[in-house]
């Protein structure tokens, strides 16, 4: 594939403004997956269409948390048409993507108690349509294992900045055969091109800059897993995207992880 062929696509980012937008196309992308913690399906959309233009399509999407606090395999799904909430069982999660026709990626595998390990990646393989290769947050021997997983389980790769950092976008990308997305960048085509299993190539940038970002982005990471912050906002039974949350009307209590 050749650079006027590909389709350029960010495939994890958790921070959206004007600034964020404008980095994208600076850095040539054709378009960003939006899915920021704890946000339901509606407003991630609403958020998506407003940055979105002829020049950079916005595809929103969910990260879900599947499990408990000490034990949660993060999920990424796009395509999804009604919302689903974290804290679920990895099972239900599962079956819930499969009914509604999306796109199931597994980010940052094997990262600490947030991911998904191999076996589960084995068990849910039928499911899953890529598993994340290169991610900025993680070391070079965490991305060779990704892509040792990746291969073993005979799934399509794919990478993103996974940015928290509005400076971090457009760091890491997946470049998809243009023929399989087609002219009109959109939610749907990219979908559809992912379940595909279209032909990609894993990108990322590199130099002194890249490298900055990395360790911006494991500081972060830092910052956001202290004990304050998750007196703050988990496990309260009132954030938006808890199963037991008054907007799911009681679909999900009986997977529920609390």
């Amino acid at each position: 594939m050749t650079e006027s062929d590909v389709v350029r696509v960010d495939m994890h980012v958790k921070v959206l403004d004007e600034r964020v937008v404008r980095r994208a196309k600076e850095r040539g992308l054709d378009a960003l997956v939006y899915a920021p913690h704890f946000t339901r399906l509606p407003a991630i959309e609403a958020t998506a269409e407003r940055y979105s233009d002829e020049e950079l399509a916005v595809i929103p999407a969910r990260e879900v948390f599947t499990g408990d606090w000490r034990n949660r395999q993060h999920v990424l799904a796009l395509g999804l048409d009604e919302p689903v909430p974290d804290f679920i069982t990895l099972e239900g999660a599962m079956a819930e993507f499969r009914r509604q026709d999306a796109a199931v990626l597994v980010p940052h595998p094997g990262f600490l108690n947030v991911s998904l390990g191999e076996s589960s990646i084995r068990q849910y393989r039928d499911t899953i349509d890529a598993v994340e290769t290169y991610n900025p947050k993680l070391t070079r021997r965490g991305n060779r294992r990704a892509r040792t997983v990746a291969v073993r389980q005979n799934l399509s790769p794919f990478a993103s900045s996974y940015a928290h950092l509005p400076t971090t976008v457009g760091e890491a990308w997946t470049a998809l055969n243009g023929d399989a997305v087609g002219d009109d960048v959109t939610a749907a085509s990219i979908v559809a091109a992912l379940k595909a299993g279209a032909d990609r190539r894993i990108d990322h940038r590199s130099g002194l800059t890249h490298r900055r970002s990395r360790i911006a982005e494991q500081a972060h990471l830092v910052w956001e897993n202290t004990w304050g912050k998750i007196d703050r906002v988990f496990l309260s039974g009132t954030e938006p995207t808890h199963p037991r949350h008054i907007a799911y009307d009681g679909a999900f209590d009986d997977i529920a992880a609390y």
